[in-house]
């Protein structure tokens, strides 16, 4: 019988050898990926400019969408086998451009890292009246994803990371209201649920598109310090957090808590290459190894209960496709 992770069924450590510490420079160590096509949204800063260096240097081809095109084209300078292409999450049209100039290529795509997302921000909605966090985060990597589907297919062995977080214990998914119409709208809730969303639409696609030799992942890269993700923070929501002081100086056990950005980088790159992970997926993974299932709310590590719920997978799967008028039929 086919495994699946509901209800964290799969969320068991492997004892990969490998820890909070680890960059992902250690984990790729003597993987060749000499012939191997790789997407990483957001792959032109932070920890997707790292995972990209990486997975060019074990020989793959990594493709960087990007929306704003100069800037990626200087941040990637000198880095071979790295293509630069447009594209904005926030606009469903320019994802389906993308998807759709990749597939023209009729190249197979054995690597999808949905890397990209936002953190921190005001209220903000798209085109379609979406709260940016779910488009960005979550519908966005749903989008790209289902159009990209024949060329993962194709790839017969692919991979697909989705970037989630920590954060996903901030909120569970909110089916009556997921676009605060009717409450009022607070940005860690916002971004607690779409992260939620990534777990779930992880563990649900695996069940689904393994058949097809298809893996999901969901990654919590760790809390990490240098990166662009809470330039439109207020110094207020840190402080209420307890990460800085009266003067915005960053707290010395917060700093000592924080990862690098090559250590950030290394569970994407452990779940996207490690053959540990060969015959599971749909799980939720930190500090490159499969994380376990969070039993008590109040010290929440781990993945929470309920971002690896069937039910809830399979109401948001109905709920996303009409979100974005898409049938991902696998």
């Amino acid at each position: 019988m086919e495994q699946n992770n509901y209800q964290g069924a799969l969320q068991q450590p492997t004892g990969s050898g490998f820890n909070a510490k680890s960059t992902a420079s250690d984990v790729i160590k003597g993987i060749d990926l000499t012939g191997k096509i790789a997407i990483v949204t957001g792959g032109n800063a932070g920890i997707g400019l790292e995972t990209t260096k990486v997975l060019a240097a074990a020989g793959a081809t990594v493709i960087v969408p990007a929306r704003d095109i100069e800037k990626a084209t200087k941040n990637l300078v000198g880095i071979a086998n790295v293509e630069i292409a447009a594209m904005d999450l926030m606009s469903p049209e320019s994802i389906d451009a993308f998807a759709d100039s990749f597939l023209a290529s009729n190249r197979p795509l054995h690597v999808l890292i949905n890397n990209a997302g936002i953190m921190w921000v005001p209220l903000r909605r798209d085109e379609r009246g979406v709260e940016s966090q779910l488009a960005t985060n979550y519908l966005a990597q749903f989008q790209l994803t289902a159009r990209l589907w024949p060329a993962l297919k194709k790839a017969d062995g692919a991979r697909v990371i989705n970037v989630s977080s920590h954060g996903h214990h901030f909120a569970p998914f909110n089916f009556e209201d997921p676009n605060f119409l009717h409450r009022e709208y607070e940005t860690l809730l916002g971004y607690g649920q779409s992260k939620t969303a990534v777990n779930l639409f992880s563990m649900e696609l695996d069940n689904r598109a393994s058949v097809s030799n298809v893996r999901v992942y969901s990654v919590h890269p760790g809390s990490i310090g240098g990166t662009e993700l809470g330039r439109e923070a207020p110094l207020e929501l840190f402080q209420k957090m307890g990460f800085v002081d009266a003067d915005g100086n960053l707290l010395p056990e917060v700093a000592a808590a924080l990862k690098t950005i090559p250590q950030g980088a290394a569970t994407t790159v452990w779940c996207a290459t490690s053959p540990l992970l060969n015959n599971i997926g749909g799980v939720y993974c930190e500090d490159a190894d499969i994380a376990p299932l969070a039993s008590d709310a109040s010290n929440p590590q781990g993945v929470s209960p309920y971002s690896v719920d069937e039910a809830s997978a399979k109401k948001l799967w109905v709920l996303t496709e009409e979100m974005t008028g898409l049938q991902f039929t696998l």
